[in-house]
């Protein structure tokens, strides 16, 4: 068993999953990344994450929509590295569209990635979490797991529900060692969040300046988008034992958004 701790990051090929996964492995940590992409994009990332830090870098391409292909990758990760330290939940997809007009399938979509597969991976890390009396689960949520905006309606059902099934978590495996907490960003400026501008502008009629303006950065009252490093710094210290007593709790990153 290596004397690294090992972290596994779901949706981790861009974005802030890829920020997450960057800032563990030039803490030490080594990283199994997961997504979607080009797969020679995604080895070229792989191989560059790994030359820089130097710890161990591998990529499991498990599709999180298939309940066995989230064990799976779970059961993977520790069997490559024989240990399981961190589980971040980050994979998720949007779909902005008024309720009457929302496909089922794009709703069945979003509530098995961004809800799901997080319910999946955290039952398949637990028993090795506990049998070493160590774990740290982090769930990637979003201000919209604490208030709603239009059209979304999909999205925000999925992260009100990864905030519930993290207070459950955090308080089943606190005897165990095993810290269960959420990170609830702001807007970032991600392609998640770039994708969903489009339909943003054809939902309510706007030009692209006014989706970021007077839909995504007015209710963050720093008038600035979230960066990743702003999320990875707060899941780093989530890892450190300075965050031991810090369990089952949502920790905003939104510009003061949540707090209006």
């Amino acid at each position: 068993m290596s004397e690294r701790k090992a972290a596994l990051v779901t949706g981790s090929t861009s974005g802030i999953g890829l920020g997450v996964a960057t800032a563990f492995a030039k803490a030490g940590m080594n990283v199994t990344l997961n997504g979607l992409g080009d797969p020679n994009e995604i080895e070229k990332v792989r191989a560059a994450l790994a030359a820089e830090t130097g710890v161990e870098v591998r990529y499991d391409g498990a599709n999180l929509m298939q309940p066995e292909a989230c064990a799976g990758m779970v059961d993977s990760a520790v069997g490559a590295f024989g240990r399981l330290d961190v589980l971040v939940n980050n994979a998720g997809i949007q779909y902005v569209s008024p309720i009457e007009d929302f496909p089922v399938d794009k709703w069945n979509a979003i509530i098995a990635l961004n809800l799901s597969a997080a319910f999946h991976a955290i039952r398949a890390a637990m028993r090795p979490m506990k049998e070493r009396k160590y774990g740290r689960i982090i769930n990637i949520a979003s201000a919209h797991a604490h208030v709603a905006s239009p059209f979304k309606s999909a999205y925000v059902a999925a992260k009100h529900g990864i905030l519930g099934l993290t207070k459950t978590v955090a308080l089943e495996s606190a005897a165990f060692g095993v810290r269960c907490n959420a990170i609830s960003p702001g807007y970032v400026l991600t392609p998640l969040v770039e994708n969903q501008i489009p339909d943003t502008m054809k939902a309510r009629n706007m030009t692209r300046e006014q989706v970021i303006n007077d839909v995504l950065l007015a209710a963050q009252p720093t008038k600035e988008f979230v960066k990743i490093e702003d999320v990875a710094g707060i899941a780093l210290f989530l890892t450190t034992p300075a965050a031991d007593q810090i369990n089952g709790a949502s920790l905003s990153v939104d510009g003061g958004w949540t707090a209006q």
